[in-house]
């Protein structure tokens, strides 16, 4: 008799502060398999359930998240992913700003956090390999899309934008380049307010994005050329 192959959905959350850079969700297992372990929130999809609300209603269980923004990722398959038997994963990975949510465990999970990608405990099942085609597929983004209005605040200085695509990339970027193209493409409009003042630090001009150029230019694509770290 064939063993059956089971179907799970994890989701990819990741989350940003200018302060605090980019974080990923994680929830911590109150079960085997890896009871304890932290991993990403997900789980089986329920008979006659289509997949994304499968990945919504775990994220809303395991997490108190309700998301705007998700994309379907890649489909996690190796047979011996999951000590259960057979288990075929579809992976998405959300953007959101961690401010909006208050983080409440629940279902399976027994605790919530938001953990930096740069600092991340080990993970249960593969869910270390997803997370890592998750941020490289939000690190190539940068470059044919723009990204920031699902992770920054409503009104940024600019330099809360490029900061972001220098985590996501990696290295560092020609800031007076960087600022140049991206005017260019008419996705921010500029207001005629100031930050706070923050320690030592001067009051910045404040920015947000023209939300139907920003969206036009996802829905389309752009050609943003960072691939070159400035010159030291």
């Amino acid at each position: 008799m064939p063993i059956p192959i089971l179907l799970t959905v994890d989701a990819v959350v990741f989350g940003y502060t200018p302060q605090r850079d980019l974080h990923v969700l994680l929830i911590q297992r109150g079960h085997d398999p890896f009871a304890g372990h932290w991993a990403l929130p997900g789980g089986f999809v329920l008979p006659n359930e289509h997949i994304e609300h499968a990945v919504r209603r775990e994220l809303k269980e395991e997490a108190g998240i309700e998301p705007d923004y998700l994309e379907q990722l890649y489909t996690f398959g190796n047979p011996n992913r999951d000590p259960r038997g057979q288990v075929v994963s579809v992976a998405y990975y959300v953007l959101v700003k961690p401010s909006k949510f208050t983080l409440t465990a629940g279902t399976d999970a027994t605790d919530a956090q938001w953990w930096p990608i740069a600092d991340l405990p080990p993970l249960a099942f593969d869910h270390a390999e997803i997370l890592q085609v998750a941020f490289n597929r939000l690190s190539a983004k940068v470059t044919y899309e723009p990204i920031g209005f699902e992770l920054l605040d409503e009104k940024f200085p600019f330099s809360h934008l490029e900061h972001l695509y220098t985590t996501l990339l990696r290295h560092s970027i020609d800031r007076r380049n960087f600022r140049k193209k991206i005017m260019q493409f008419g996705i921010l409009e500029s207001l005629n307010e100031k930050s706070a003042p923050s320690g030592s630090g001067r009051p910045a001009a404040l920015f947000r994005f023209n939300r139907a150029r920003y969206f036009e230019l996802k829905n389309s694509g752009f050609a943003l050329d960072l691939s070159t770290p400035a010159v030291k």
